[in-house]
């Protein structure tokens, strides 16, 4: 037969294998592996791209509060009720309801207590970690387990005991008793000795004895090596304890409502509580407004410290 004659139509087994063909390479190009732009992306995430994930998810955690209670302190309505994300309008008409109160006198308490008790307790802990440092004596390893220990006893455990120990004390010394400023940095200051001073001394272990020893040989005494020696070399740790002990001071409230019972002695955890226990949904714009401006003190005591915190962290925990 010849070429014009035959049929053009391809026969049955032309066609299934071209089918199967098509098959097949739909089949290749379906499981062809993900393009390089892809993969490289892929390689990204799962070696830094998830970590940023982490970080986003945790400065949201972290900073949605503290949006929170901006917005609340600039919201003109002032009850939680009407509180939004975006206050519309901006006002600070919470701002002057709360300057009505002894706002700015309970903000000076608490400057005052936070910042002796800082200080305070900064010293104490820098005397306390020298001497079990540079020292060896009797029961050195004792106390310091007993410093420790200490500091697991929840702080509550001694509220009556304090407030009964500072009605006694006033009864001679009312300055410093109950009710007064003095009486409350005096306990704080009682209890400074603790996680701190382990802190300090895992900071002093890593300054060389060697410039203990040459100053000695010229003739100096403990104390000169300590204030002229130590202490300038311990700058990044006394940092890190003169914050972390503002903070404490500053964010107490269990024994500054128990020992301070005067308005015009309260601080602001104590009067803040008192302002807004009265009507606490009318009156959340002004104690958001207050929370605000607590927290500012802190904010600037980290931003002047904050080149010490990171070394006098990492230092201090080499040795304990």
């Amino acid at each position: 037969m010849s070429d014009a004659t035959r049929d053009p139509r391809p026969s049955a087994g032309a066609a299934s294998m071209s089918a199967g063909a098509a098959l097949a390479d739909a089949d290749t190009h379906r499981s062809a592996p993900p393009r390089p732009a892809l993969q490289r992306a892929m390689r990204w995430f799962r070696q830094v791209g998830w970590r940023y994930l982490v970080v986003a998810v945790a400065l949201f955690f972290a900073l949605f509060p503290a949006v929170w209670v901006a917005s609340a302190a600039f919201n003109p309505t002032g009850s939680i009720a009407g509180q939004q994300l975006i206050p519309d309008p901006v006002s600070t008409v919470n701002f002057d309801v709360l300057f009505a109160t002894p706002f700015w006198r309970w903000f000076a308490n608490s400057m005052i207590v936070a910042g002796v008790t800082a200080i305070g307790s900064t010293f104490l802990c820098a005397l306390a970690a020298y001497v079990y440092s540079r020292m060896r004596f009797t029961g050195r390893r004792v106390s310091m387990l007993g410093l420790l220990i200490l500091q697991m006893l929840p702080q509550f455990l001694a509220i009556i005991a304090l407030y009964l120990l500072m009605i006694s004390i006033a009864r001679y010394f009312p300055t410093i008793g109950l009710n007064s400023l003095a009486g409350l940095i005096a306990i704080y200051l009682g209890g400074a000795l603790g996680l701190n001073t382990w802190l300090m001394k895992g900071f002093f272990d890593t300054v060389p004895r060697d410039l203990d020893e040459s100053a000695k040989v010229d003739g100096a005494s403990h104390v000169q090596v300590f204030f002229t020696m130590v202490l300038p070399l311990a700058a990044p740790i006394l940092a890190v304890v003169t914050l972390l002990s503002f903070i404490v001071a500053i964010n107490d409230f269990i024994v500054q409502s128990v020992l301070l019972t005067d308005e015009q002695q309260f601080t602001l955890a104590v009067g803040l509580f008192r302002f807004i226990a009265e009507d606490y949904g009318a009156r959340w714009g002004p104690f958001a407004a207050g929370a605000l401006l607590a927290g500012a003190p802190i904010v600037v005591l980290f931003l002047f410290l904050q080149r010490y915190i990171a070394s006098g962290l990492i230092q201090g925990a080499v040795k304990g």
